[in-house]
Protein backbone atom coordinates (compact mmCIF):
# COMPACT_ATOMS: atom_id res chain seq x y z
CA UNK A 1 0.00 0.00 0.00
CA UNK A 2 0.99 3.74 -0.70
CA UNK A 3 1.75 5.90 1.50
CA UNK A 4 0.11 8.81 -0.74
CA UNK A 5 -2.99 9.87 0.81
CA UNK A 6 -6.11 11.75 0.27
CA UNK A 7 -4.36 14.29 3.14
CA UNK A 8 -2.56 16.61 1.06
CA UNK A 9 -2.09 19.78 0.39
CA UNK A 10 -3.27 21.63 -2.45
CA UNK A 11 -0.40 22.34 -4.80
CA UNK A 12 -1.83 25.50 -5.69
CA UNK A 13 -2.69 27.15 -2.62
CA UNK A 14 -1.23 25.43 -0.10
CA UNK A 15 -1.88 27.45 3.30
CA UNK A 16 -5.98 27.62 1.85
CA UNK A 17 -9.22 26.21 3.83
CA UNK A 18 -9.78 23.39 3.75
CA UNK A 19 -6.52 22.41 4.03
CA UNK A 20 -4.48 25.00 5.88
CA UNK A 21 -1.21 23.13 6.05
CA UNK A 22 -0.05 27.00 7.57
CA UNK A 23 -3.17 28.11 9.00
CA UNK A 24 -4.66 29.69 5.91
CA UNK A 25 -8.04 31.06 5.18
CA UNK A 26 -9.45 30.22 1.49
CA UNK A 27 -10.53 27.25 -0.12
CA UNK A 28 -7.91 25.16 -2.46
CA UNK A 29 -10.13 26.54 -5.30
CA UNK A 30 -8.73 30.59 -4.46
CA UNK A 31 -12.46 30.97 -3.20
CA UNK A 32 -13.09 32.49 0.16
CA UNK A 33 -14.81 29.68 2.91
CA UNK A 34 -17.90 31.63 2.45
CA UNK A 35 -18.10 30.18 -0.94
CA UNK A 36 -17.82 26.48 -0.03
CA UNK A 37 -21.06 24.69 -0.58
CA UNK A 38 -22.22 24.29 2.96
CA UNK A 39 -25.27 22.87 2.56
CA UNK A 40 -23.63 20.47 -0.05
CA UNK A 41 -20.94 19.27 2.19
CA UNK A 42 -23.52 18.85 5.16
CA UNK A 43 -25.22 16.74 2.54
CA UNK A 44 -22.36 14.42 2.23
CA UNK A 45 -21.22 14.40 5.99
CA UNK A 46 -23.93 15.65 9.08
CA UNK A 47 -21.38 17.98 10.49
CA UNK A 48 -21.25 21.79 11.73
CA UNK A 49 -18.45 23.99 9.07
CA UNK A 50 -16.36 23.78 12.25
CA UNK A 51 -16.35 20.22 12.50
CA UNK A 52 -14.65 20.40 8.51
CA UNK A 53 -12.60 23.49 9.35
CA UNK A 54 -11.47 21.49 12.51
CA UNK A 55 -10.40 18.90 10.04
CA UNK A 56 -8.87 21.24 7.71
CA UNK A 57 -6.66 23.03 10.33
CA UNK A 58 -5.73 19.35 11.74
CA UNK A 59 -4.17 18.37 8.53
CA UNK A 60 -2.00 21.47 8.53
CA UNK A 61 -0.66 20.07 12.10
CA UNK A 62 -0.83 16.72 10.74
CA UNK A 63 1.75 17.44 7.75
CA UNK A 64 3.64 19.78 9.91
CA UNK A 65 4.32 16.74 12.29
CA UNK A 66 5.25 14.47 10.08
CA UNK A 67 6.93 16.47 7.19
CA UNK A 68 8.04 19.51 9.16
CA UNK A 69 7.56 22.98 8.24
CA UNK A 70 7.35 23.84 4.45
CA UNK A 71 10.49 25.47 2.92
CA UNK A 72 8.48 27.41 -0.22
CA UNK A 73 11.82 27.05 -2.81
CA UNK A 74 12.58 23.44 -1.46
CA UNK A 75 8.39 22.36 -1.81
CA UNK A 76 7.56 24.42 -5.53
CA UNK A 77 10.37 21.44 -6.90
CA UNK A 78 9.31 18.81 -4.91
CA UNK A 79 6.52 16.01 -6.04
CA UNK A 80 3.14 16.37 -4.72
CA UNK A 81 3.47 12.79 -3.56
CA UNK A 82 5.88 14.44 -0.97
CA UNK A 83 3.44 15.70 1.31
CA UNK A 84 0.57 12.97 1.76
CA UNK A 85 -0.35 11.35 4.94
CA UNK A 86 -2.35 7.91 5.68
CA UNK A 87 -5.68 7.79 7.04
CA UNK A 88 -4.05 6.39 9.97
CA UNK A 89 -1.48 9.64 10.41
CA UNK A 90 -4.46 11.92 9.76
CA UNK A 91 -6.36 10.54 12.90
CA UNK A 92 -3.69 10.39 14.76
CA UNK A 93 -2.66 14.28 13.83
CA UNK A 94 -6.33 15.27 15.26
CA UNK A 95 -6.23 13.52 18.31
CA UNK A 96 -2.85 15.19 19.23
CA UNK A 97 -4.06 18.96 17.35
CA UNK A 98 -7.55 18.31 19.61
CA UNK A 99 -5.72 17.93 22.89
CA UNK A 100 -3.04 20.71 21.70
CA UNK A 101 -6.31 22.98 21.09
CA UNK A 102 -9.25 22.18 23.51
CA UNK A 103 -7.09 20.14 26.42
CA UNK A 104 -9.70 18.22 28.82
CA UNK A 105 -12.51 19.74 26.94
CA UNK A 106 -11.25 18.16 23.53
CA UNK A 107 -13.85 15.09 23.51
CA UNK A 108 -16.70 17.62 24.68
CA UNK A 109 -15.68 20.12 21.79
CA UNK A 110 -15.63 17.23 19.25
CA UNK A 111 -18.79 15.67 20.53
CA UNK A 112 -20.54 18.64 20.29
CA UNK A 113 -19.79 18.72 16.84
CA UNK A 114 -21.15 14.84 16.39
CA UNK A 115 -17.56 13.53 16.09
CA UNK A 116 -17.17 10.50 18.19
CA UNK A 117 -15.23 7.98 16.19
CA UNK A 118 -12.26 8.06 13.76
CA UNK A 119 -14.64 6.59 11.18
CA UNK A 120 -16.43 10.40 11.77
CA UNK A 121 -13.01 12.08 10.81
CA UNK A 122 -12.74 10.08 7.77
CA UNK A 123 -16.73 10.83 6.74
CA UNK A 124 -15.55 14.03 6.93
CA UNK A 125 -12.40 14.22 5.03
CA UNK A 126 -14.29 12.09 2.09
CA UNK A 127 -17.30 14.39 1.90
CA UNK A 128 -14.33 17.46 1.49
CA UNK A 129 -12.76 14.87 -1.40
CA UNK A 130 -16.15 14.71 -3.28
CA UNK A 131 -16.74 18.36 -3.56
CA UNK A 132 -12.86 18.69 -4.45
CA UNK A 133 -11.86 20.28 -2.00
CA UNK A 134 -8.95 17.65 -0.92
CA UNK A 135 -7.47 14.92 -2.92
CA UNK A 136 -7.30 11.10 -2.76
CA UNK A 137 -5.48 8.23 -4.91
CA UNK A 138 -6.85 4.94 -5.86
CA UNK A 139 -5.59 3.21 -2.67
CA UNK A 140 -7.33 5.34 -0.11
CA UNK A 141 -10.35 4.36 1.55
CA UNK A 142 -13.05 5.28 3.82
CA UNK A 143 -11.74 2.13 5.66
CA UNK A 144 -8.85 3.56 6.39
CA UNK A 145 -10.36 5.52 9.44
CA UNK A 146 -12.11 2.56 11.12
CA UNK A 147 -11.16 2.06 14.69
CA UNK A 148 -7.49 4.04 14.77
CA UNK A 149 -8.49 4.94 18.16
CA UNK A 150 -11.05 5.14 21.13
CA UNK A 151 -12.07 8.24 21.71
CA UNK A 152 -13.22 7.38 25.24
CA UNK A 153 -9.58 6.46 26.25
CA UNK A 154 -7.80 9.56 23.54
CA UNK A 155 -10.32 12.28 25.16
CA UNK A 156 -10.23 12.11 28.84
CA UNK A 157 -12.77 14.87 30.00
CA UNK A 158 -12.50 17.13 32.94
CA UNK A 159 -15.07 14.86 34.74
CA UNK A 160 -12.80 11.53 34.51
CA UNK A 161 -10.01 13.55 35.36
CA UNK A 162 -11.71 15.12 38.46
CA UNK A 163 -13.23 11.72 39.37
CA UNK A 164 -9.79 10.43 39.33
CA UNK A 165 -7.87 12.71 41.56
CA UNK A 166 -11.09 12.30 43.88
CA UNK A 167 -10.49 8.28 43.77
CA UNK A 168 -6.65 9.15 44.37
CA UNK A 169 -7.63 11.19 47.22
CA UNK A 170 -9.69 8.81 49.18
CA UNK A 171 -7.11 5.85 49.07
CA UNK A 172 -4.98 8.04 51.12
Amino acid sequence: MSDATPFQPHPNDPQSFPHAPQGGSGPASGDTPEQVDWTKLKSLAPYPPEAFQFVSEGLGHTVRMIHGHRDEARELAQDDQSRHINGQQLCLGLKNYAVQRYGLMARTVLHRWNIKRTEDFGKIVFAMVDLGLMRKTEEDTIQDFEGVFDFHEAFRSVSDVMRDGESAGAGR
